[in-house]
């Protein structure tokens, strides 16, 4: 009996297994006259999966669900397969990397396009935390390829396949070149796998999304009105006249309009002497005598009630071992604080000339503490300690004057990259 994928052809599920069995020279055939939300309800189907899910490989000892079980079996089928790894902790990894791609990848791809396809209900929140944790396993991901052409070892292993294929989703549908810029390794790894023969056979022609896709309308569409035939010799009707209708009842009818947006609780803060553009204007054009210009023009603005100042230290520095990657690392986390423009001011150093690389930071908020919406929007935060600046201690002081001037040699070490933030 051959091996039988009950599947539509465009199953991104589906193709994980057809990739694996080209690689494995195994046959498995796709199942004659597939129809998604009919095949899968039949009776013969709720045999193999008795909730419906798709796909379902059907084989002599009897059928198997789930992708990435029907992918390992199809990769076990033929022994000593090079798709598993040569090692135990190849093995490990590569397990490592498949879990990764469904629970960091594909889950919250799925959370951001479903909806917007009309699969679910459509909440604005609940894609902005999506977006947030699909953009945080992206960067990891990002980082691990930077010193990597394959996810395991040196060869395309099934964790590949997986991490394709649920890649292949997102960058079919949704993200989009402006989006994934941001993470050049797995772009060049995600075109580097779709153009390798065996991948292409299945996927053929890749093309990235162009756009997102607009929420689908939730307002059905218009049904047109059954017009009936006028019996012959039937008096015609008196057209009737519309009662006026008073003003409260038409404005009930209309459109609700839509709420004000809530106001950001930092501006509700009561004015502050110090005019954060005033400083970044003044951090800008300053070229000559940055000491006696920018830095004196920044602490007679400074105002301690209004604005707090924060050291921050990454906790993983000896992650940091590639220069590339650690600088990357720094300009994906001021990106990220895009949101928090309005309110704040940053410096980012990455300090030393030989790895692992240190990256220290200054930041200026308005308020007493943190904003609470970055820290919940920014994921990268929870990387870095955070400590509260003393301005009474001249020592602290003079450090915030030595990140804002990008004094080096900076704590005894010189600087690899300074970064701003404005």
């Amino acid at each position: 009996m051959a091996l039988v994928l009950h599947a539509g052809k465009n199953n991104k599920n589906a193709v994980k297994a057809l990739i694996a069995a080209q690689y494995c020279d195994v046959e498995v055939k796709l199942a004659e006259n597939f129809e998604m939300g009919v095949t899968n309800k039949s009776p013969e189907f709720l045999k193999m999966n008795p909730i419906g899910k798709v796909p379902v490989l059907e084989t002599p000892e009897g059928p198997v669900f789930e992708s990435n079980a029907i992918a390992r079996y199809v990769t076990r089928i033929k022994a000593d397969n090079p798709l598993f790894g040569s090692t135990l902790i190849d093995y490990g990894h590569i397990e490592q990397w498949t879990d990764f791609a469904a629970m960091e990848i594909d889950v919250n791809i799925s959370k951001w396009l479903y909806p917007r396809l009309g699969y679910g209900v459509h909440l604005p929140l609940a894609e902005e935390h999506a977006i947030a944790s699909l953009k945080r396993a992206l960067d990891a991901l990002n980082t691990h390829l930077a010193s990597n052409t394959y996810l395991v070892g040196h060869s395309v292993s099934l964790a590949d396949i997986v991490m394709t294929c649920n890649l292949y989703l997102g960058f079919s549908q949704i993200m989009t070149k402006s989006f994934t810029s941001e993470f050049p390794h797995v772009e060049r790894y995600f075109w580097t796998m779709v153009n390798q023969p065996n991948f292409k056979k299945i996927l053929g022609e890749v093309k990235q999304a162009e756009s997102v896709p607009p929420v689908a309308s939730k307002k059905p569409a218009a049904q047109p009105k059954e017009t009936k035939p006028k019996a012959k010799n039937e008096p015609k009707k008196e057209p009737k006249k519309e009662v006026e209708k008073p003003a409260k009842a038409e404005a009930a009818e209309e459109e609700e309009a839509p709420k004000p947006k809530p106001k950001n609780p930092l501006d509700l803060l009561p004015p502050s002497k110090m005019i954060l553009d005033e400083w970044k204007r003044l951090y800008s054009n300053t070229k000559t005598n940055f000491r006696e210009v920018a830095i004196k023009g920044f602490w007679d603005m400074y105002d301690p009630e209004g604005y707090s100042l924060w050291f921050c230290d990454y906790k993983y520095n000896e992650e940091n071992t590639v220069s590339f990657v650690t600088m990357n690392k720094v300009g994906g986390f001021l990106q990220r604080m895009d949101l928090a423009r309005k309110y704040a001011f940053g410096k980012m150093l990455v300090i030393g000339s030989e790895p692992p690389f240190k990256v220290k930071g200054l930041w200026l908020f308005r308020g007493q503490e943190i904003p609470q919406f970055v820290l919940d929007e920014c994921y990268d935060m929870e990387l870095y300690e955070w400590k509260k600046v003393d301005i009474s201690d001249e020592a602290q002081k003079e450090r915030v004057s030595q990140m804002i001037e990008d004094c080096e040699p900076f704590e005894g070490e010189p600087l690899l990259d300074a970064k701003c933030f404005k």
